[in-house]
């Protein structure tokens, strides 16, 4: 292990080193300080987990160091962005891109783990960070008095993944449970707001609900036709 490790060490090492000179040969040509680089750090804490789940297969424990990993190396990639460019207003838009990551750490976490469990809280936080990108891109943050559903709909999406990898009639009904009451109060809450002030993006979450219906109703049927029958004699039973 503690050759696998130096090896991971070394190649970050000659990773940075070689971006570094590479910056380091360009920036002084576009008048930029070399100290524009101090990013860099976290960018290789960020290798320095997500790398091993690599290079050492079969232990799954390491699977766990995605997760760290992932926020850690995008924020290192935002902020090396950020002050190459000196483009710090970028953050204003890209803020959500860390719960993305943090999400994506999860779900490699889950793939590499072989946990399907993980895979609730990978869903829950990228339905979230998804939305709040678009928000920031967008600047509709009013959409949320209608779109808070959102927060129901991710749980329910989560229970109806892990149900297909677990097999559970359990989690899979209150899966759609949820997803048809977060329809119903994105349908309930564009009511509302259609008859008060103009909200950005309404055309949006119009169409958010009832297509929200129709996934539930369709998922429905596929588990019904899909799902086997008990046999003849546990039915007898």
């Amino acid at each position: 292990m503690s050759k696998r490790f130096s090896i991971l060490v070394g190649l970050v090492l000659i990773l940075m080193g070689s971006l570094s000179l590479a910056f380091s040969l360009v920036m002084p040509m576009l008048e930029m300080s070399v100290w524009r680089l101090w990013p860099m750090i976290l960018v290789g804490m960020g290798l320095l987990f997500v790398l091993p789940p690599f290079l050492v297969r079969g232990r799954r424990g390491l699977g766990g160091l995605f997760i760290p990993g992932a926020p850690i190396l995008t924020t290192g990639g935002l902020l090396l962005f950020a002050s190459i460019f000196n483009a710090w207003e970028a953050w204003e838009q890209l803020w959500p891109l860390e719960m993305l990551a943090l999400a994506v750490g999860f779900l490699f976490a889950a793939v590499y783990m072989r946990n399907v469990w993980l895979l609730i809280p990978a869903i829950i936080i990228g339905v979230n960070g998804a939305l709040l990108q678009f928000c920031a891109l967008t600047g509709w943050w009013s959409v949320w008095a209608a779109l808070w559903t959102i927060e129901p709909l991710s749980v329910g999406l989560s229970f109806l993944v892990v149900s297909v990898g677990k097999r559970s009639a359990g989690l899979f009904i209150a899966g759609l449970i949820l997803c048809g009451l977060a329809g119903t109060g994105l349908m309930g809450m564009t009511a509302i707001l259609s008859a008060g002030a103009f909200l950005p993006g309404r055309w949006v979450i119009n169409l958010a609900g009832p297509i929200l219906f129709i996934l539930v109703g369709l998922l429905l049927i596929v588990w019904s036709v899909v799902r086997r029958s008990p046999s003849p004699e546990l039915a007898a039973e």
